[in-house]
């Protein structure tokens, strides 16, 4: 027993002194629900081809993230919106710096109905109007009557901001509206529900009708594609984004830089969202 104890210590010092220099170099990915997926495929092919790295992925939402990126427990921030002016100089104070912002990929908010909802098309007013609580009645948009019922993020979530921005020009959200932890969650409430109505990144567009959108009322409609999205004819398009403290060294730059290549972007592709490139 002492002989074998004796020799297991041999080879475990043995192990050490051949292998401890591969330490392994952890990076630390947190932010937003729709990037979530996305940023897992990311690390996990990244992880395939580097052993010696290890990426932890973590979602919660873009605010979630920021804070996270802000308070310095996270190296990488994911962002379905840009941060504010507020937010960079938080950044600033801390490290001197107000980070650094890179556009990671491309993808169109959609608008989520259930498929057996006879609408198939909305204007931004309409939406607007329907998230606002101004319309109620799918009646009133074209549709059969029934009471429209409102699925919707949390107030961390990068996609909640962007769409009050740039859809509801800054107004609330109708009070009647069902707040959801996250994407997945407002997709299945939807599935079940002829009446409902929600929206998300495109990337988690499975199993409900994609709406197509026009900029205005009896304007040209699109849904979101590569190229829709790329050349702004989609109407609710935007970025998403990877926030940095300070510019990137090391593996955390190496990380960065292959994210943008083509073979990170081909990843950008398999999750349902379009590249930048």
């Amino acid at each position: 027993m002492y002989k074998k104890a004796i020799l297991s210590i041999a080879v475990l010092v043995a192990a050490v002194a051949i292998y401890g220099f591969m330490s392994l170099d952890v990076i630390t990915v947190k932010g937003s629900d729709t990037m979530v997926i996305l940023a897992q495929r990311w690390a996990e092919t990244y992880q395939s081809k580097h052993p010696g790295v290890q990426i932890r992925v973590s979602g919660g939402g873009s605010g979630t993230g920021i804070s996270a990126l802000i308070n310095g427990s996270t190296d990488i921030c994911d962002a379905s919106r840009s941060m504010t002016a507020a937010e960079k100089n938080s950044l600033k104070q801390r490290f001197g710096s107000p980070g650094v912002e890179v556009r990671a990929a491309r993808d169109g908010v959609t608008i989520y109905l259930n498929p057996s909802n006879p609408v198939k098309q909305l204007s931004m007013n309409q939406l607007k109007g329907i998230f606002t609580g101004q319309i109620t009645n799918w009646n009133q948009v074209g549709g059969r009557a029934g009471r429209i019922i409102l699925y919707g993020r949390e107030n961390s979530s990068g996609t909640y901001g962007f769409f009050k921005e740039h859809v509801l020009k800054g107004q609330d959200f109708a009070s009647s509206t069902q707040t959801l932890p996250g994407t997945s969650a407002i997709v299945n409430a939807v599935v079940k529900d002829p009446n409902g109505v929600g929206y998300g990144g495109f990337g988690y567009s499975k199993g409900i009708h994609v709406c197509g959108v026009s900029a205005t009322d009896g304007g040209a409609v699109y849904t979101p594609s590569e190229e829709t999205v790329r050349n702004g004819t989609y109407p609710i398009s935007r970025f998403l984004y990877i926030y940095l403290k300070n510019r990137p060294t090391g593996e955390l730059k190496n990380y960065i830089d292959w994210i943008l290549s083509d073979e990170g972007q081909k990843v950008v592709r398999q999750a349902g969202y379009f590249p930048i490139k």
